[in-house]
């Protein structure tokens, strides 16, 4: 099979081009604003219906989320279990190395003699080191490239976009992580993603007819007698 990066920048398009052009606009911003302006002025905005919303977003991005949507595409097909679960392995490997090159504190490590001014949700463990970058923003976007380049009604796109962007502002919005930690997950998730599907995918074995069955299919009793 000759699938590459093209092919699957081809699948995946049109949120590829909106995250870029995005990406592009948080960099804008980043050049124009500082880290503690950013910040600041995306916590001076709160809700509490978003207090309630945010940690549940929140846990979208969780890599015990994605471990599960792994699980059960398993027992459908083998090869959309395995795309996910070696996206997420890659990219969060990715992501935990940069972490600890770059071991930056989080908000309410650096600013530990302003909490006063800071809005925190209540009931949320709040983390203090390893900062940059987002592993959720990262799980977020790796796990909508995947599942846009799975499914065949490609209009699915503006859904997925959207849930990647609500895990990353949900980081920001709970105090977990700057704008540029979240910025940066994104790309590593985006970008991570694509070449490792480019690669993965131009790979004879995953496209085996056994690989377009699941353990269901495995387990049945007539499968196993043949």
């Amino acid at each position: 099979m000759k699938i590459g990066i093209n092919e699957v920048l081809k699948q995946v398009r049109l949120f590829f081009i909106l995250y870029v052009i995005l990406l592009c606009c948080c960099l804008v911003i980043k050049v124009l604003f500082t880290r503690h302006e950013i910040y600041f002025a995306v916590n001076a905005h709160f809700y509490a219906f978003a207090d309630w919303l945010a940690p549940y977003i929140t846990d979208l991005g969780n890599g015990w989320t994605i471990i599960s949507l792994s699980a059960i595409l398993l027992l459908f097909n083998y090869r959309a279990g395995f795309l996910m679960a070696s996206t997420y392995a890659l990219t969060s490997i990715s992501a935990q190395i940069v972490k600890y090159i770059f071991d930056l504190p989080r908000p309410t490590l650096l600013y530990k003699d302003q909490l006063s001014r800071i809005h925190l949700v209540k009931g949320v463990y709040m983390l203090q080191f390893n900062s940059f970058p987002s592993g959720h923003t990262v799980t977020a976007f790796s796990a909508a490239i995947v599942i846009l380049y799975l499914v065949k009604n490609k209009n699915w796109w503006p859904a997925l976009l959207i849930y990647a962007i609500a895990v990353g502002y949900s980081r920001m919005y709970l105090s977990e992580h700057f704008f540029e930690d979240v910025v940066a997950g994104s790309a590593i998730g985006v970008f991570g993603t694509i070449c490792w599907l480019g690669f993965i995918e131009g790979r004879q074995f995953i496209h085996r007819p056994s690989w377009n069955k699941g353990l269901l299919h495995t387990l049945k009793p007539e499968a196993r007698k043949q």
